[in-house]
């Protein structure tokens, strides 16, 4: 379900693909974004390509100003953190998420992680309280969003029971990561086979887009 209860919705639509137009997950969440908005013409959409303009990884420097408190950052500090507030920023403004994402390696793409790792920001995202559960002291700071990932993938096999289920670690990080910081409702749309073409990819495709129309028309 992709109806937002918000007056003025608000959207974020992250494309993590390198590619260009051969990419698949790049047209789906383009056409899931463009359908969304006919239902939505109050919304806000938020665009951010790290697939052709990558999120630079964490440096000591970074990881010394995110675990600083606020008060005591110094200028260089705050500059190690200038595009991680930003995207901070634009995570917590939205209140629907679509992502495009490809599989490499069986997981996500360094550049996806290098965003996921600039957004899980203490006392921002999450904070760290060990007295209300030793066993997991990670308390989500972020609620009441929805997130629709929009996974592309070279092989087929992927869902549970199929032969590549267990070489699955794209879906499980980023339900993991993003489930630490409060999102907990993610559907998956996936497409399949791109290694293979033909048939088998043009099925893949379909179903994935009938997922979508399914999604935006309830």
């Amino acid at each position: 379900m992709v109806n937002s209860t918000c007056a003025f919705p608000r959207l974020l639509h992250i494309d993590a693909s390198p590619r260009g137009d051969r990419s698949h997950s790049r047209r789906l969440t383009r056409e899931f974004v463009e359908a969304w908005k006919k239902t939505h013409s109050t919304a806000t959409v938020t665009y951010r390509d790290i697939g052709r303009n990558p999120i630079p990884h964490v440096t000591e420097d970074w990881i010394a100003a995110a675990f600083t408190p606020s008060e005591k950052l110094l200028h260089q500090m705050q500059s190690a953190l200038h595009l991680s507030d930003e995207l901070v920023d634009e995570f917590l403004a939205a209140d629907i998420y679509v992502m495009g994402v490809p599989m490499y390696n069986w997981s996500v793409t360094s550049g996806f992680k290098a965003y996921i790792d600039n957004i899980v920001r203490i006392n921002r995202t999450w904070a760290y309280i060990p007295d209300e559960n030793p066993e997991f002291p990670y308390k989500p700071l972020v609620h009441g969003k929805k997130m629709f990932v929009i996974a592309s993938r070279g092989d087929g096999g992927f869902a549970p029971g199929e032969r590549n289920h267990q070489r699955d670690f794209q879906t499980p990080l980023i339900k993991e990561a993003f489930g630490m910081l409060g999102v907990t409702d993610i559907t998956f749309i996936t497409v399949e086979n791109d290694e293979y073409g033909g048939q088998k990819l043009a099925d893949s495709i379909a179903s994935a887009r009938t997922q979508i129309a399914e999604l935006i028309s309830v």
